[in-house]
């Protein structure tokens, strides 16, 4: 049975097609080495970005990845109404702190590998369906923090 904007399985029709208007990526030292190292818009120089933890690290990572959209968008975060986001670490702590610094109302996603794709889902369908104007969408990943909270130890 079709339904609306539900035209098969798994296939959705837009009336208002979303638009994605900027990034904002933040990659660690062993990705700033890599072959896609020109496309991240800041490489880190270490680990800690500067910071006491693995986890504090993800967390400013995030923040900065971002505020580079916002930047990107020439978005300050109150003109934004939705924060669509998610992390591996404890319960998507990261996230849940990055909206807290950048004040925007979340919805914290709990898809690990999934997340970005997810959050572009959600947020597409919250476009179309007029309840948003505008949705920053985040996933993050530190090495250092999923591999000590799923595998400890580690090399580190």
């Amino acid at each position: 049975m079709k339904m609306g904007k539900k035209t098969g399985e798994q296939t959705f029709q837009f009336a208002n097609p979303p638009v994605i208007i900027a990034t904002g990526t933040v990659a660690g030292p062993f990705e700033g080495q890599g072959p896609l190292a020109e496309e991240f818009d800041l490489v880190l120089g270490d680990l800690h970005n500067g910071e006491n933890s693995f986890e504090r690290a993800e967390r400013s990572m995030l923040v900065q990845a971002c505020r580079l959209a916002l930047d990107h968008a020439s978005r300050g975060s109150a003109e934004v109404d939705l924060f669509l986001a998610g992390d591996l670490l404890n319960q998507i702590i990261s996230s849940s702190f990055t909206a807290a610094t950048l004040s925007i109302p979340y919805l914290g996603i709990y898809g690990a590998c999934s997340t970005v794709a997810e959050g572009l889902t959600l947020a597409s369908m919250i476009l179309d369906g007029g309840f948003a104007g505008a949705i920053l969408v985040a996933t993050s990943s530190h090495n250092a923090t999923a591999e000590r909270q799923y595998r400890y130890p580690t090399e580190y």
